[in-house]
């Protein structure tokens, strides 16, 4: 019997660490460096496209002088709130859409026509009914959250095992449990999957709700930056702060995928 190669703990963490962000990394310097040559092979000045290092000095300064923090925070509530809400209607409407035929063909024009309108041409309507307060983006954030989350439940429910369905009816489940114990937990992976799509989308839902009109958030910093304040680095700079923070719910949602479905 040959001998046991042992791998030590460190080269197996390395090797790890090298074939997941190894990757990662050289595509993010080969996009900076794209970004740079553009920049140096054009002579653009910083007004008109600042160089990368121009935009992280200008990002660590408009963190460390407070400018982008109260604005990040009010997004971030927009979204979550916009998410919560997007997610658990759509939820419940692609449960019915999933278990009613009849509630599909009813309501599957309504909910195309819905998400084939810009939600741009939207925007301004919503801001002048209900205002330019949070109550307003709240709303387009949910809108826009709303159709993914709805079509991946309508599809993970409608994928389960049909015997499974029958089994539990034989076993004279209710229609609370049947949906409880079986369809959502097998549906699960399809339902976290449309909110992956839609938690990236309710960061566009707040971004432009705020264009729209508002006081505060990301949105109208990007609006100060490129108009009034005429600051072109602070607007790349709150560009990558929308980016990352689009990141990190991303992430959150496949972290919390895994741990519920076991997904790598």
């Amino acid at each position: 019997m040959p001998p046991t190669i042992q791998v030590p703990r460190g080269a197996e963490l390395g090797h790890r660490f090298a074939h997941a962000w190894l990757p990662v990394v050289l595509s993010l310097a080969g996009f900076i460096g794209v970004w740079q040559a553009i920049v140096f092979v054009g002579r653009y000045p910083p007004f008109i496209l600042p160089g990368p290092a121009t935009v992280v000095v200008r990002f660590v300064r408009a963190w460390a002088d407070g400018t982008i923090a109260p604005h990040l925070a009010t997004t971030l509530l927009e979204i979550l709130l916009g998410f919560v809400v997007g997610g658990v209607v759509a939820l419940l409407v692609g449960l019915v859409l999933a278990r009613s035929r009849l509630a599909e063909r009813l309501l599957s024009p309504y909910l195309v026509a819905a998400q084939a309108t810009p939600v741009l041409a939207l925007a301004p309507l919503i801001a002048l009914w209900f205002g330019s307060g949070l109550l307003s983006k709240v709303i387009i954030a949910s809108l826009i959250v709303f159709f993914p989350v709805a079509v991946a439940t309508m599809v993970g429910v409608r994928s389960v095992d049909a015997r499974l369905v029958e089994m539990a009816r034989s076993f004279r489940a209710t229609r609370w449990q049947l949906i409880s114990k079986l369809e959502v937990p097998a549906a699960l992976p399809a339902i976290l999957g449309g909110m992956r799509v839609g938690v990236t989308l309710a960061v566009i839902g707040a971004i432009v709700g705020e264009w729209a009109g508002g006081e505060r958030g990301l949105g109208v910093l990007i609006n100060l930056a490129r108009g009034s304040l005429f600051d072109i680095p602070l607007m790349f700079a709150t560009l990558l702060t929308i980016a990352l923070l689009g990141i990190a719910l991303y992430v959150v949602i496949v972290l919390i995928e895994r741990r519920l479905v076991g997904v790598r």
